[in-house]
């Protein structure tokens, strides 16, 4: 057995003493680097990681401001907020949201609707913002939950204001709706002046005057715990509430119109020609504003929408008619202001007119003719021939031109969201919709209010108010004035307001005359309709709804009520100083004197106080 090898183990300490010496290097190193760290995490990144930490617990929300409320001139308030309470669920704070909507139904109901409205208004949302489960909860679900509410992190129950309309059906179309901010409404507003806010307006005055209604959001800083629950409140901006929007529009009025209507479809409008403000503004039928709030259910909207009597189109803003012979006193004038006929020229009426040249007879609606027939004549009993006449004279471009100012064939700029336009035809408009040329027949058809020639009830009344104005064209206006809550002074909406070209003061008193003698002579149109108390300047109109042949005649008894023709009546009174404008349109009433024109009184003699009309009123030869 040899020696051992005393130089193999002074080769192995040098070797251990090698290793522990890098050993030592390296843990010097590394406590070296983590005591830099630290040094630079805790004095030259403090600032930064006390914000951090301040923020984990600081949190900024916004606070939606009050919508403000509407009233009618009286004071009556027609949009009202009700105080409401909803479960809702901020996605980031919950782990397994399927599950925790299963045990929140354990506690309160939660329907497939209500799961359904969950997911679409989550795709809707950011993820640290609420998004109803349940709405309108009743008091005992909320004290149900208050009592388990600590096993729900991320799950509250939020107060808020929901919009209600008290009136419901009365003012459906004037006032419109608000409804849940969707995906569409989120491209168009200032998302930042809306967190917070779950409702805007969706139509009527709702979406025409949100900018006032809606306010300015504000914001507080609250602190939170881990589970993300408001523990206090530290600072913060209040919210500006929305103003109150004051209207021209008389509910009492408004009533008394849709009582006048009574079951038929058609619409009402009254405006006052001082101001142009809108005094009533009716559509029939009508629906519950208030069902679309918070979202209709799909049957009921199914059933609103598919409905054969349309209770969502507004017909006073929206429909558009043939205004048939409502608009001859407009063109009357027009005649005499281009010097085309003078009060007392005589066209003589044999029941029909042709165009020089040609064999195509245009019916009289009195087939056996007026005779001779002057201006005053043609307006008391509605000749059309005169008109055929008259138009074809003037011509489309002056016909056109001078309806133009009357502000036929466009909006009139009401302050409601949704007014068309209408259509007065002219040669341009032919040949850039129908790439075809304007022919001398269709003049004589615009002469009588028919054809292509289109106006709502609201224009009509419009240019019947500016006709009780002599040419002084007020845009009509729904509201008058807005207000801050609780504040003494209003601000007054301006009035806008233009003047047509000058026409003889001699010319407009022959019209409005022969307007009055619509009413007041026993040969008159509405002369059923007559007041004792105030004297009433009117014109009677039917629309076609199809159109009669040639060698054909219009048999009321033989037609189905959809398909008779649409009654209409446009008046102003008292004739010697006008406080109020209206336009009547009943849907298939048949029958302008007999129909529309009761309608219009009954409405003037709410208004003005006259003696109410009594009973039905018979229907008289002409429109």
């Amino acid at each position: 057995m040899g020696e051992p090898s005393f130089e193999d183990r002074k080769r192995e300490q040098r070797l251990v003493t090698s290793r522990a010496v890098v050993s030592g290097v390296l843990v010097i190193l590394v406590l070296s680097v983590v005591v830099l760290r630290l040094r630079y995490l805790q004095m030259d990144r403090h600032e930064h990681f006390s914000v951090l930490s301040k923020d984990n617990r600081v949190k900024i929300q916004p606070v939606p401001p009050t919508r403000g409320l509407i009233y009618d001139a009286n004071g009556v308030v027609l949009a009202d907020n009700r105080p409401t309470f909803s479960l809702e669920i901020t996605v980031e704070k919950v782990e397994d949201l399927k599950a925790t909507i299963d045990e929140l139904a354990r506690i309160i109901p939660i329907d497939d609707k209500d799961r359904a409205r969950f997911e679409r208004l989550k795709r809707q949302r950011m993820r640290f913002q609420g998004v109803p489960i349940r709405l309108n909860l009743t008091p005992s679900e909320v004290a149900r939950f208050s009592v388990d509410g600590y096993r729900f992190p991320g799950v509250d129950v939020r107060a808020e204001l929901i919009r209600i309309y008290p009136l419901s059906e009365a003012t459906a179309h004037v006032l419109g709706y608000v409804g849940r901010i969707n995906e569409r409404d989120l491209t168009q507003i200032d998302t930042g002046n809306y967190a917070g806010t779950h409702f805007i307006g969706k139509g009527g005055l709702e979406k025409a005057h949100e900018d006032v209604l809606h306010g300015r959001v504000g914001y507080q800083q609250v602190e939170v715990n881990a589970r993300g629950r408001v523990l206090r409140t530290l600072e913060g901006s209040p919210p500006t509430p929305g103003q109150d929007l004051l209207l021209y529009l008389d509910m009492a009025l408004q009533q008394s119109a849709i009582d006048a209507l009574g079951d038929r479809r058609g619409a009402v409008v009254a405006i006052d020609p001082r101001t142009g403000g809108v005094l009533a503004m009716v559509s029939k039928p009508s629906f519950n504003p208030n069902l679309f709030v918070e979202g209709i259910s799909q049957a009921d909207y199914e059933a609103l929408l598919h409905s054969l009597d349309k209770p969502l189109f507004d017909r006073a803003a929206r429909g558009q008619y043939p205004p048939g012979s409502t608009v001859k006193p407009f063109i009357g004038l027009g005649g005499l202001n281009a010097n085309f006929i003078t009060p007392k020229k005589i066209t003589f009426c044999p029941g029909h007119f042709s165009l020089p040249g040609q064999s195509h007879r245009f019916r009289c609606w009195k087939r056996t003719g007026h005779g001779s027939t002057n201006l005053e004549k043609a307006i008391v009993e509605s000749c059309d021939v005169y008109f055929y006449d008259l138009a074809s004279r003037m011509g489309i471009d002056r016909l056109y031109g001078f309806l133009s100012q009357f502000s036929f064939g466009e909006r009139t700029g009401i302050d409601l969201s949704g007014e068309l336009p209408g259509l007065l035809p002219s040669r341009e408009w032919k040949q850039r919709v129908r790439k075809q040329a304007w022919y001398p027949g269709e003049t004589l058809i615009v002469g009588i209010g028919q054809g292509s020639f289109l106006a709502t009830p609201l224009q009509l009344a419009a240019a019947t108010a500016t006709m009780a104005n002599r040419g002084h064209f007020i845009q009509p206006r729904l509201a008058r004035a807005s207000r801050f809550p609780g504040a003494d002074t209003e601000s007054q909406f301006p009035l806008v307001s233009r003047q047509m070209e000058t026409i003889d003061s001699h010319h407009w008193d022959e019209v409005i005359k022969d307007m009055a003698q619509v009413v007041e002579s026993p040969r008159g149109t509405a002369k059923r309709i007559r007041s004792p108390d105030y004297r009433i300047a009117g014109k009677t109109g039917t629309s076609q709804v199809f159109t009669i042949g040639q060698k054909e005649t219009y048999d009321e008894s033989k037609v189905s009520d959809r398909m008779r023709d649409h009654a209409l009546f446009v008046a102003f009174a008292p004739v010697e100083d006008p406080r109020i404008a209206v336009a009547v349109l009943v849907e298939n009433g048949g029958h302008g004197g007999s129909d529309a024109a009761p309608v219009a009184r009954r409405v003037i003699d709410a208004y003005l106080g006259g003696t109410p009309l009594a009973g039905p009123v018979e229907a008289s030869d002409g429109d």
